[in-house]
């Protein structure tokens, strides 16, 4: 099956302006992708593809029979696409989309097989900590009953299913 990930904006506001967003992105950062497969840490893809106008976009193919891992980088940073650029930003949330097709048949494009994604938000490792810290503490100061609603920590990312 093959697979493709993007990383998009969550915000409504900004998908109607994603492709202004990307280009600007682009031209402040010649060279540069949004979104790589970091290909030593990934288990069982098959044929990465990285397509040189679709910054936001990685593919490749994999056997779902196997055991199979991909770790994604995004180059980009959450408060890049803030209209403040002196810090203290809260940024803007992406959604991380996988989507999977299977072989079409002979002539017909391929076959939609499943869709998820999840929101993540991107910050340098020293604003990253104290987001985490001060989102933790915040958390902790909730009564019990209001903490039952946050999601738990997880190793790795969790997908949830695009209906």
């Amino acid at each position: 099956v093959q697979s493709v990930v993007r990383v998009v904006f969550h915000d409504r506001r900004l998908q109607y302006s994603e492709q202004q967003q990307l280009e600007g992105w682009r031209w402040s950062r010649p060279g540069d992708r949004i979104l790589d497969i970091d290909i030593p840490l990934s288990v069982g893809i098959l044929e990465p593809q990285i397509h040189p106008t679709l910054l936001n976009t990685v593919e490749f193919l994999w056997d779902p029979s196997r055991r199979t891992s991909v770790f994604v980088q995004v180059h980009c940073i959450s408060t890049e696409f803030t209209l403040r650029k002196n810090g203290g930003e809260k940024g803007v949330p992406f959604r991380i989309q996988i989507d999977t097709f299977g072989a079409g048949g002979k002539g017909d494009p391929p076959e939609h097989l499943h869709s998820a994604s999840c929101l993540v938000k991107v910050f340098k490792p020293k604003g990253a900590d104290r987001k985490q810290k001060t989102d933790r503490e915040k958390v902790e100061k909730q009564p019990a009953a209001e903490r039952e609603k946050f999601q738990p920590a997880y190793e790795s990312t969790v997908l949830a299913e695009v209906g």
